[in-house]
């Protein structure tokens, strides 16, 4: 950890305990994070913290942000908190790597600067991660592209002002793909549906709707028709900072749990002195440092320059997994306490569940990963 990096942690940690613990339960019964925290977290130059200056970013790499989350979570901040306010970790990249001026000027300086926000279509209904299969159509006339269809669970879609939307622009399957911006008052586009979850609750989901929206061509990201590989591309360091949710959220509860069992008494004694939690703790703490090194090894890899994409994979579920566990076991061994809404190992046991399925669902991450690692006919 360099003297930079760990600068960077105390940022964000106290970012963290001044501008989002003390109102995350509010945000939770809002069902949105407030737009003024997007525009805080720009000034203590946490939003764009792995985005290049070029673009208006701060120069960082993955390893960086992952630092920034790891501290965040460390002091209390949700996955669902950290899913909308970074929501430009996967609405921007494939603009600011576009190379198009016009659009960096237009849609990523602002959303870094926390003054506009983001949001990726990708998802349709029925589709789930078959990205390949999209259906929502943009079809060229003149200057413009016409596009019809309809995306779902889609992160800050209600709140967004512009949204990267997977459109089909040529024939069925992967190459016929791309990515255009839809601003958010262009005729026909609309909110139609805000989705109530599980978790996530301060992180508001849409389902959105095109009905003859007419986006200009200028608007195109990269190439036509070039949109798979582009989402391809990113994929990877969105699946690892998943990962980074899951770990960070399951170390957090593993830190509040064991606190609650020195300090809980049961039958005239301290929760920690029954030798079955004292495992308990111990298995958790396994699952967190596990995940945490693998997670982190993955991403150095990935900033080296190396190709990643199935221990990427493999990290995702790893963490996921640990989530799932340790988030499980916190609830239980906090007892009536653990399950009451508002405690804050009840958001992350909820909160957990939508990782093994955001980003890629683990059953389709897996059989990708079988097919990288050559483990398929």
């Amino acid at each position: 950890m360099t003297s930079e990096r760990e600068a960077l942690r105390e940022v964000a940690r106290e970012f963290t305990r001044r501008e989002v613990t003390p109102y995350l339960q509010d945000w939770e019964d809002a069902g949105e994070v407030p737009r003024e925290l997007h525009r805080a977290a720009a000034k203590h130059g946490l939003l764009g913290i792995s985005f290049p200056v070029e673009v208006g970013g701060e120069g960082g790499d993955l390893l960086d942000s992952i630092a920034v989350m790891e501290a965040m979570f460390a002091e209390g901040a949700s996955s669902g908190l950290m899913a909308a306010l970074f929501t430009s970790g996967i609405a921007l990249p494939h603009l600011a790597a576009s190379g198009n001026a016009d659009l960096v000027d237009r849609f990523v300086r602002p959303a870094l600067a926390g003054e506009l926000i983001g949001s990726l279509a990708i998802t349709e209904p029925g589709g789930g991660s078959d990205v390949a299969g999209l259906r929502t159509a943009a079809r060229r006339d003149g200057d413009h592209f016409v596009v019809n269809g309809t995306k779902t669970f889609i992160t800050s879609g209600v709140r967004a002002d512009f949204v990267t939307t997977a459109v089909r622009t040529g024939a069925p399957g992967h190459a016929g793909i791309s990515l255009v911006v839809v601003e958010k008052d262009t005729p026909g586009f609309t909110v139609d549906r805000s989705l109530s979850k599980t978790g996530w609750h301060c992180c508001d989901t849409a389902e959105l709707g095109y009905a003859d929206v007419r986006v200009p061509t200028a608007n195109l990201v990269g190439a036509e028709n070039t949109g798979f590989a582009q989402i391809a591309e990113q994929f990877v360091v969105e699946r690892i900072a998943l990962a980074v949710h899951g770990y960070g959220i399951a170390t957090r509860s593993l830190a509040l749990t064991a606190t609650y069992c020195r300090e809980r008494e049961t039958f005239g004694r301290p929760l920690i002195a029954n030798q079955v939690v004292r495992q308990r703790l111990v298995e958790m703490r396994r699952q967190v440092e596990v995940a945490r090194s693998y997670v982190h090894e993955v991403a150095r890899r990935h900033v080296a320059g190396e190709d990643v994409v199935a221990e990427a994979c493999l990290a995702k579920q790893t963490a996921v997994e640990c989530a799932s566990y340790v988030c499980d076991q916190a609830v239980q061994l906090h007892g009536g306490t653990g399950y009451l809404h508002g405690t804050e190992v009840e958001r992350h046991y909820r909160d957990a569940r939508i990782l093994p399925i955001g980003g890629g669902a683990t059953e389709v991450l897996t059989d990708l990963a079988a097919r990288l690692l050559g483990y398929s006919r």
